[in-house]
């Protein structure tokens, strides 16, 4: 693969849209530590808070949010949209991008304007089914897209002729060995070694159903020797825990290492987040999906064909109550064998190595 002197990576707004973009930056820098690396956010983005920590070069733009149904109609008409690829393009020229690599958010759309104005090559990867609004458009000036799970392009008609890569995720994860950093995983989070453990991750949003089940189940998981790492989410309100548990239960408002809570955790109970379904795949963990009832059903459809292939289990956000969780995670997390069995079928489905698997791809966009 030939040397690439400059990218422009593109994604905000959410974690699902940053965290693959930090992992596939990563990858360019352990390729070519050389490679310039410029990031296109939003002034009042999550990215704000998670790319620049990482090393990255960030550069704000405007960024507008786009009408949900995709034509052409819609770049010709807002001057704002043409302001803000105005702004991307400054970038795009003053950094001599070789290549725009996007992954959705809003502040996607004016990186994909200014590299097709500029003939630059385009590539696009998205995780969900239907893709979002940004990358849809972004797929009006770029063949070159490529997808996180093998169900997109069967599901999704415009996915249909994208390059499956899988999902770039940070090493920390996707080198994990569970059970050779579970002992140290669950010292640090101030869990016993020698008892089972859930780990519960909700994420920001929407997560209180979750977490209201979750703790109301808590005595009788506490009963039958089950330890909870609960990470409630930074947005939802105190999660309220009996204080007399005879075993662990130990509350976070979030948890920046998760891959700790990964190697502690024998199953997890979360949402179906395309970077959480990713994640839990790709390190074999079992996992109990709660998709968020979103009209679309997203989250859904990218549990369902880990859920399908063995490696978890899926509810309905409505019937997750207490006693689903006793009846259905003790005698589940009691069973070694199944947990095992869950976790190859997990990890056969799931693959770590999305970030190298998306620069070749890039590799072969830029050659073209």
């Amino acid at each position: 693969m030939g040397p690439l002197r400059s990218v422009v990576l593109c994604g905000g707004g959410t974690g699902g849209h940053i965290y693959p973009l930090l992992a596939f930056a990563d990858c360019l820098r352990r390729h070519d530590p050389g490679v310039r690396i410029t990031c296109l956010g939003t002034p009042k983005g999550l990215e704000n808070e998670l790319i620049p920590p990482h090393g990255y070069d960030l550069r704000t733009i405007p960024a507008y949010q786009l009408p949900r149904s995709v034509n052409l109609n819609l770049v010709k008409t807002p001057t704002r949209m043409w302001t803000a690829a105005r702004a991307a393009g400054k970038v795009i020229d003053e950094v001599r991008a070789d290549v725009v690599v996007g992954f959705g958010g809003y502040v996607s759309v004016p990186g994909y304007l200014a590299a097709w104005r500029r003939e630059l090559p385009i590539v696009i990867h998205e995780v969900n089914v239907p893709p979002g609004v940004a990358n849809r458009l972004g797929m009006k000036f770029t063949r070159h897209v490529a997808a996180g799970f093998p169900h997109q392009p069967v599901q999704s008609e415009v996915l249909r002729d994208a390059r499956v890569v899988g999902v770039p995720l940070r090493r920390g994860i996707a080198g994990l060995d569970r059970a050779a950093h579970r002992h140290a995983a669950r010292a640090r989070l101030g869990l016993r070694p020698d008892l089972p453990v859930l780990f519960v991750a909700g994420g920001s949003q929407g997560a209180r159903s979750i977490n209201l089940a979750v703790s109301g189940a808590a005595k009788e998981l506490a009963r039958h020797g089950i330890q909870v790492l609960h990470v409630i989410g930074a947005r939802n309100e105190p999660v309220p825990v009996p204080s007399d548990l005879p075993v662990p239960y130990v509350t976070l408002p979030y948890l920046s290492e998760m891959e700790l809570g990964y190697a502690a955790a024998d199953l997890m109970l979360g949402r179906g987040g395309a970077m959480t379904c990713a994640e839990v795949a790709a390190i074999g963990l079992p996992t109990i999906y709660v998709p968020y009832p979103h009209s679309n059903q997203e989250q859904k459809r990218n549990a369902l064909p880990v859920v399908e292939a063995g490696g978890g289990l899926l509810v309905d956000d409505a019937e997750l109550t207490p006693a689903w969780l006793e009846r259905t995670v003790i005698p589940l997390i009691r069973d070694p064998q199944r947990l095992a069995a869950m976790g190859a079928a997990a990890a056969n489905y799931g693959r770590r190595d999305g970030d190298e698997a998306l620069l070749r791809f890039v590799y072969e966009a830029v050659t073209r």
